[in-house]
C-alpha cells in the first residue's frame, strides 16, 4: 500500500504540473493590434462603413492589398446578418520598403482599412446579431514575419453613436480621379497616361499597381509630363499580352497624399518633359497666382460681395478729402483684405493637414461663426441707421484707417465663400500645393479683391469721379442701412437653416441685445454697466445656443427640379442608366449659387427640358460640412461651390461655367 500510494501521488503530480503551467502561462501578445469600428447608426437601404483599425508594434508593419514582391495581403471572412454584403476594402496610400532587392508595399504605423457594408432596404436594425469577421494577415519586421489570425465582433444598431475618427480615416484614403486613365503594353514596359493638372507639383511620385505580377515592383519608374497628362513608364514582369483594365494608386508625395485611378487600353502620349523639369518650374505657379488675382478682382462684381459694398461706399466717398488720407485708407483696406484671406487660407490648410475634410468657405459651415456674423450685421445696420457709432467702424469720423482695415477684414471674410471665374482652379490647386505656395495664392486672391479700393486711394483721377463729401453722406449712410439690414436677414435665414427656428430666434435676440448695449454706451451709460450686460448676454448665448441647436435635414430636392441627394453611389447608378446626368453643388450661404438656381436651374423650362431628355438631376447641398462632397470637389480640382457637371451618356463629366446663362441647361438637354 505505501508503494501504491507513492505511485498514485506521482501520477497526480505528473498531470498537475502541465495543467498548472497551461493556466498560468500568459497569452501570446499580438504584434498587430486590431479593432473593428463602425462609423455610425445603421439605416436600411444605405451603406454602412466599418473600419479595421490596425496599430502595429514599433518596428513591425502590415501590408497593402497587393503586398509586392514579398508579404501577404489581408484575408477577411465576414459573418453578417442575412442579406448584408461586404464590399471591397479601401486602403490608404501605402509606403515602399525595399529589402534585399524585394519591394514591399507596407504600412509602418497606425492605419485603418474601411469596408463598405450594403444594408438591404427592408433590413430590421433592432436586436441585430453582432457583426463578426475573422481576419488573417502577415505582420513583419525587417528580419522576421509572423502570420496572425484575429476574430473581431461588433454590435451595431439604429442608435449607434457616430465615430469621429472616420473623418480622419476617410481623409487618408486616396480619392478616385474623375477621369479614367489609359495604358498601353510594350514588350518590356507598361505605359500609363494619368490625367493630372500640370500645375500640381509632384515630389517622389510612385505608382502602386493593384494588378499583381504585372510590373517589376522594385524597378525604377519613369515619369514625364505632356500638358495635363502624367505619363508613367514601369518595367514589366508578367508576360500577358492583353489586359482588360488596371487599377492603381498614384502616390503624390511622402506626406501620404495620393489618388486612385482606373486605366483602360488606349493611346498614351509619347515624349513629354521629364518630371522635375517643367513640373518643377515656377511657370505654373505664377499662372495660378495670376488666376487667383483675377478671381479676386472679379469677385468684386459677384453677388457675394454686394452686401459689403455698402460698407465701402462711405469710405470711398470720404477718401476724396486728401491725397494722404486716401492712400492711408487704401493701404489699410488692402492690408485687412489680404490678412483675412491669408488667415483663412492658413486655417484651412492647417485643418486639412490635421485630417479634417473641409473646403473653401468652411467658416460659413460653422453655426457659431454664422451667429457671430449675424450679431455683427445687426450691429452695423443699427450703426448705419444712426443709433450709435461703433468704435472701430466710424463711417463719418476721422478714424479712417481703422475703419478701412476693419471693412477689409469683413469684406474678405464674407465675400470669399463663393468662387468665381479663374478662382476655382487656383483655390483648388492651393489645397494640393506646398503650404507656402498655397498661401501665395490666398494672398493674390486678397490683393485682387482689394485692388479697386487701392487704386482709388493712389489714382487721383479715379477719386475725382466720386461725389464730394458733404451733408448728403449722412443721408446716404441711413440709406445704406437697408442693404445691410437685408444682409442681416439673410444671415438670420442661414442661421435657421443651420440650427433650426429656436436657434435662429436666440441668435437674433443676442444681436438685439448687442445693439441695446451699444446704444446705451453711446448715450452715456458707464462701461461697468455695459461690461456686466455683455457678460450676461455672453453667458446667455453660451447656455442657450448649444441647447437650442437642432440641425434640420438637408433638402433632398427642390421646389421645381426634383433632384436626388448627391452621393458617389447615386452618381454611378445614374450614369449606368445611359441617360444624361446633371449634378450641381450648392450652399445656402453662397449667393452665386442661389442666383444661378433662380436664373437657370429652378425654372419650369429647365424642368420640362430635363423631363423630355430624360435628364437625371442630382444635388449636392454643402451648406453644412459634408466630407463626401468635400472629397468630390477636391478630386475635381475646386475648393468650393458652385460646381456644375454635365454627364452626357457614356462620357465623362463636363464642367459648366460658374455663371449659368438662363438657357444653358435647356440647350444641354436638347443636345442630349
Amino acid at each position: 500500500m505505501p508503494v501504491l500510494r507513492a505511485w498514485l501521488a506521482l501520477v497526480v503530480l505528473c498531470f498537475a504540473v502541465p495543467t498548472w503551467a497551461q493556466v498560468a502561462a500568459p497569452p501570446q501578445a499580438k504584434h498587430m493590434a486590431a479593432e473593428l469600428a463602425v462609423e455610425g447608426p445603421v439605416r436600411p437601404g444605405t451603406t454602412l462603413t466599418l473600419a479595421l483599425h490596425f496599430t502595429p508594434q514599433p518596428g513591425w508593419h502590415g501590408y497593402w492589398s497587393n503586398p509586392g514582391d514579398a508579404g501577404l495581403g489581408m484575408r477577411l471572412a465576414w459573418r453578417l446578418p442575412a442579406g448584408w454584403t461586404a464590399g471591397e476594402p479601401l486602403y490608404p496610400v501605402p509606403h515602399k520598403l525595399l529589402i534585399a532587392n524585394l519591394m514591399n508595399h507596407v504600412y509602418e504605423g497606425e492605419y485603418a482599412v474601411l469596408v463598405p457594408i450594403s444594408v438591404p432596404a427592408g433590413a430590421a436594425v433592432a436586436n441585430l446579431a453582432p457583426i463578426e469577421v475573422k481576419g488573417d494577415w502577415l505582420v513583419c519586421t525587417d528580419q522576421i514575419c509572423v502570420p496572425e489570425t484575429t476574430s473581431l465582433s461588433l454590435r451595431v444598431g439604429g442608435q449607434t453613436p457616430p465615430d469621429r475618427r472616420f473623418d480622419a480615416w476617410r481623409a487618408a484614403l486616396p480619392p478616385l480621379l474623375d477621369r479614367p486613365a489609359t495604358f498601353a503594353l510594350t514588350p518590356d514596359r507598361v505605359r500609363i497616361a494619368i490625367p493630372l493638372p500640370a500645375s500640381l507639383k509632384l515630389t517622389e511620385p510612385h505608382v502602386f499597381m493593384r494588378t499583381e505580377q504585372l510590373v517589376d515592383y522594385a524597378a525604377t519608374q519613369i515619369f514625364t509630363r505632356d500638358g495635363d497628362v502624367l505619363v508613367a513608364e514601369i518595367p514589366r514582369k508578367g508576360l500577358a499580352t492583353t489586359i482588360p483594365s488596371v487599377s492603381a494608386i498614384l502616390k503624390l508625395d511622402d506626406a501620404g497624399n495620393g489618388v486612385t485611378f482606373a486605366a483602360h487600353p488606349g493611346v498614351v502620349p509619347a515624349g513629354g518633359a521629364p518630371l522635375g523639369g517643367a513640373a518643377g518650374a515656377p511657370g505654373p505657379l505664377w499662372v495660378l497666382i495670376g488666376a487667383a488675382f483675377l478671381g479676386g478682382l472679379i469677385l468684386n462684381l459677384m453677388p457675394c460681395v454686394f452686401p459689403i459694398l455698402s460698407l465701402k461706399a462711405l469710405s470711398l466717398a470720404r477718401a476724396g478729402e486728401s491725397q494722404a488720407h486716401a492712400k492711408a485708407e487704401g493701404v489699410a483696406y488692402t492690408a485687412g483684405v489680404v490678412l483675412a484671406c491669408m488667415a483663412l487660407g492658413a486655417v484651412l490648410l492647417g485643418l486639412r493637414a490635421a485630417g479634417s475634410e473641409i473646403g473653401w468657405a468652411f467658416q460659413l459651415q460653422e453655426p457659431g461663426v454664422v451667429v457671430a456674423l449675424l450679431v455683427l450685421a445687426v450691429a452695423i445696420t443699427a450703426n448705419l441707421a444712426g443709433l450709435y457709432e461703433l468704435p472701430s467702424l466710424s463711417f463719418t469720423g476721422k478714424g479712417g484707417r481703422s475703419n478701412a482695415f476693419a471693412t477689409g477684414l469683413l469684406a474678405a471674410f464674407v465675400a470669399t465663400p463663393c468662387t468665381g471665374p479663374f478662382m476655382a482652379a487656383a483655390m483648388g490647386a492651393a489645397l494640393l500645393l506646398p503650404w507656402w505656395e498655397g498661401l501665395l495664392l490666398f494672398a493674390a486672391l486678397g490683393f485682387g479683391l482689394a485692388l479697386p479700393f487701392l487704386a482709388l486711394g493712389f489714382v487721383p483721377p479715379l477719386r475725382r469721379l466720386l461725389p464730394k463729401p458733404g451733408r448728403w453722406m449722412e443721408t446716404f449712410r441711413h440709406i445704406l442701412a437697408v442693404p445691410m439690414g437685408l444682409t442681416a436677414l439673410a444671415l438670420l435665414w442661414l442661421t435657421w437653416r443651420l440650427g433650426g427656428l429656436n436657434f435662429a430666434f436666440i441668435a437674433m435676440a443676442v444681436g438685439l441685445a448687442a445693439v441695446a448695449i451699444l446704444t446705451a454706451l453711446h448715450r452715456g451709460y458707464g462701461w461697468r454697466a455695459a461690461a456686466a450686460a455683455v457678460a450676461g448676454v455672453t453667458l446667455f448665448a453660451a447656455l442657450a445656443l448649444p441647447n437650442s441647436y437642432r440641425p434640420s435635414v438637408a433638402d433632398a430636392g427642390s421646389e421645381v427640379i426634383a433632384a436626388q441627394p448627391f452621393s458617389e453611389a447615386a452618381l454611378a447608378q445614374a450614369r449606368a442608366t445611359g441617360k444624361p446626368v446633371f449634378v450641381w453643388f450648392t450652399a445656402d450661404w453662397c449667393l452665386t449659387c442661389k442666383v444661378n438656381e433662380n436664373v437657370a436651374i429652378e425654372r419650369e423650362g429647365t424642368r420640362d427640358a430635363f423631363a423630355k431628355a430624360g435628364v437625371i438631376p442630382i444635388k449636392g447641398d454643402w451648406t453644412r460640412r459634408d466630407p463626401a462632397i468635400t472629397r468630390f470637389l477636391t478630386a475635381h480640382g475646386v475648393a468650393g461651390v458652385p460646381l456644375y457637371l454635365w454627364y452626357a451618356p457614356g462620357k465623362d463629366g463636363d464642367v459648366l461655367p460658374q455663371i449659368l446663362a438662363p438657357d444653358t441647361l435647356i440647350e444641354r438637354a436638347r443636345a442630349s
